[in-house]
């Protein structure tokens, strides 16, 4: 097949009706907002998070000071590895679907470059945003709202940046979910390259608005330290942790496959709108209404049901 081929194969084909599209977004839209409903923060960010960030660095994460550049780097990593499915960073997970496409889309030679290629330009994207955030914010440092200790309308100022950030890249992953499946313009129906790059930055954007202790107690120490370079290393690094799961999932589904699990969803045009829609939609819903209407409700700002595990 050639690359003129493959481009052709992502466009939504006249079969690919809107009763189909619409069984697919209320679909999304109901498995977004059960995730948010069921979603256990106090599970995945103390029972996993904090024991695979203890027992990688061998000490206690949080109560043990980060002792100097090296150390800092490390934690950096680290904290991003064990803050992979918390609810700040498990919409990464919709960019599956988009980086399958853009390997399907690249005439490869080997089933390895047809793994790295995607990876390498979803990393593009996000270390781009959070090196820059990494550097500028180690200069803005404790004016921050993301770094205050104040408090708002009851709740912490550094959550309403959560909200606002949030919001927003929840709102832009289901625009490119409703984009993906022909519903609104897509920018990138003719280049999934830049749909993954894309949404890179908005992985890459999670840090703006992260209020995860571990990566609190990482920005502390950067702004501490002073230098804005360091900030972006460590923001660099902390990322790449985020991704490192994920990555490594999309990697060993093709190898696995040997590149038949891409080429099986490559093959129907109708299945790989249906497959990227419906995750970017079901993630980007899930995201706005755990971060704008569940975390509110926290705070006695509206009302959201809550499971007994969560009281």
């Amino acid at each position: 097949m050639t690359l003129h081929d493959h481009r052709q194969a992502i466009t939504v084909p006249p079969s690919s009706g809107p009763q189909r599209r619409g069984r697919i977004i209320l679909g999304s839209v109901v498995a977004g907002v059960l995730l948010a409903i069921l979603w256990s923060f106090e599970f995945v960010d103390h029972v996993i998070g904090d024991n695979v960030a203890n027992t990688l660095l061998g000490h206690d994460a949080k109560a043990t000071a980060i002792g100097g550049t090296l150390a800092g780097l490390a934690f950096a990593f680290v904290s991003g590895l064990a803050g992979t499915f918390t609810a700040c960073n498990i919409a990464m997970a919709a960019s599956i679907g988009p980086m399958s496409q853009a390997s399907a889309d690249s005439p490869t030679r080997s089933g390895l470059r047809s793994m790295l290629k995607p990876v390498g330009w979803l990393t593009l994207g996000m270390v781009t945003v959070s090196g820059v955030y990494g550097f500028v914010g180690v200069l803005i440092g404790d004016r921050l709202p993301q770094l205050s200790t104040e408090t708002a309308g009851g709740i912490p100022v550094r959550l309403w940046q959560s909200i606002v950030v949030f919001g927003l890249v929840g709102l832009a992953f289901v625009y490119l979910g409703l984009a993906a499946l022909g519903i609104l313009p897509d920018p990138f129906a003719r280049r999934p390259v830049a749909r993954v790059v894309t949404l890179g930055a908005l992985v890459g954007a999670f840090l703006i608005g992260r209020p995860y202790p571990l990566f609190n107690k990482l920005f502390h120490w950067a702004v501490d330290n002073g230098n804005p370079l360091y900030g972006a290393g460590a923001f660099i690094l902390q990322s790449l942790g985020n991704i490192v799961i994920v990555a490594a999932l999309f990697s060993l589904i093709v190898l696995l496959s040997r590149g038949r699990a891409i080429a099986w969803l490559s093959s129907d045009p109708a299945r790989t709108v249906a497959v990227t829609g419906a995750l970017l939609i079901a993630l980007g819903v899930f995201t706005v209404v755990y971060w704008d209407v569940r975390l509110p409700a926290m705070f006695g700002h509206g009302w959201f049901p809550t499971m007994p595990y969560n009281n």
